[in-house]
């Protein structure tokens, strides 16, 4: 089987115990974590070959942290050496009416700096099925930009798959462009889009006509966002799927879970899951981008199956801590049967 490859930044996590705030915490829980090696990993656990392609320097958190994708049989043979840092991200979990928060300090990070040239991409994808970016990356410099657009035209060329989570975070954009400025060129080349209620608004200025989520009181409609699936299609129109992730929020810990697809003729509407003791949900769109590229391997004539299946893996990834999905494909298809009752297996 091919493999699928991702690229993209990993970093330190550390996450206050518990609910605690930060200003209450006495220690920090070290995981690691980040959108497309989450995506990595969840495929590595569903029997899927994958790379994971980013920057790291030569020391000894690089190590810890290689060392962890590998322990989940992530390819880690094409992550590029180099600059001084590991990225961080600082975690404080909500709960109920608060909210939780996220505070990076990952400036200057190796992948930062990465500029074109420093990565083989026409090594690295010549046996690859499938190439994963998500909007992260080219937030983080104009060189990670340059090189996420260098790894998508050669994917183009190559006949790989591209796919893309448009993740976007007001809060990377920082080095002078905007992601209205920068994501479009990187959009036309992707064969599968996906996003959630506020991504398509935020970078390209599309949104589901008279919906506000504020006032959806956590019931987020599918039907609101045929017209978004239309819009993004006709302004990519290389992307022959279109997918919307459907999160209502009714509390910090009790959230409504679901998705849509779009396939350029018909709307896939997905089960809708009623989240009511959330574990950890940092993680849940990127292991919802490993079910999908799961499903889209393996049931290729089948979008809803590929669809529900995405939705009940990025379900149960709710009920796991950490930014990683260690979920099996058995667990995901019994959820899929449905087998929600949490009984004990023995």
């Amino acid at each position: 089987m091919k493999k699928v490859v991702t690229f993209g930044e990993i970093m330190l996590r550390l996450a206050t115990p518990g609910y605690q705030r930060f200003k209450q915490s006495v220690s920090l829980n070290a995981t690691f974590g980040g959108g497309e090696a989450n995506v990595a990993v969840s495929l590595a656990n569903y029997g899927i070959p994958t790379s994971f392609v980013t920057r790291l320097p030569q020391n000894d958190i690089a190590e810890w942290c290689i060392s962890e994708l590998r322990k989940y049989n992530v390819g880690t043979d094409n992550i590029v050496r180099g600059g001084g840092r590991v990225g961080i991200y600082f975690l404080e979990t909500g709960a109920v009416a608060r909210a939780s928060k996220v505070v990076y300090d990952r400036a200057n990070s190796a992948i930062a700096e990465i500029k074109p040239g420093m990565v083989n991409w026409r090594h690295i994808l010549k046996d690859a099925q499938c190439f994963l970016w998500t909007g992260i990356t080219p937030a983080l410099s104009q060189g990670a930009a340059d090189t996420c657009l260098e790894a998508i035209k050669t994917a183009n060329e190559m006949g790989v798959t591209v796919l893309c989570d448009l993740n976007f975070r007001k809060n990377l954009w920082n080095y002078g462009k905007t992601a209205m400025e920068v994501m479009p060129a990187l959009v036309d080349g992707c064969d599968v889009i996906l996003g959630n209620e506020e991504d398509a608004e935020k970078v390209f200025g599309i949104k589901p006509d008279n919906f506000d989520v504020a006032q959806t009181g956590g019931r987020v409609s599918a039907d609101d966002f045929e017209s978004v699936c239309k819009q993004l299609q006709s302004r990519f129109p290389r992307a022959k799927k279109i997918i919307i992730t459907l999160r209502g929020s009714i509390n910090a810990n009790h959230n409504t879970w679901g998705g849509c697809l779009w396939d350029g003729t018909k709307l896939y509407q997905s089960k809708r899951y009623d989240i009511t003791h959330i574990v950890d949900r940092v993680g849940g769109g990127d292991s919802f981008m490993g079910g999908l590229i799961y499903g889209l391997i393996t049931f290729p004539e089948d979008n809803k199956r590929a669809l529900d299946f995405a939705v009940a893996a990025s379900c149960l990834k709710h009920t796991i801590y950490g930014d990683f999905n260690l979920v099996s494909v058995a667990e995901v298809e019994n959820l899929l049967k449905g087998d929600g009752s949490g009984r004990v297996v023995r």
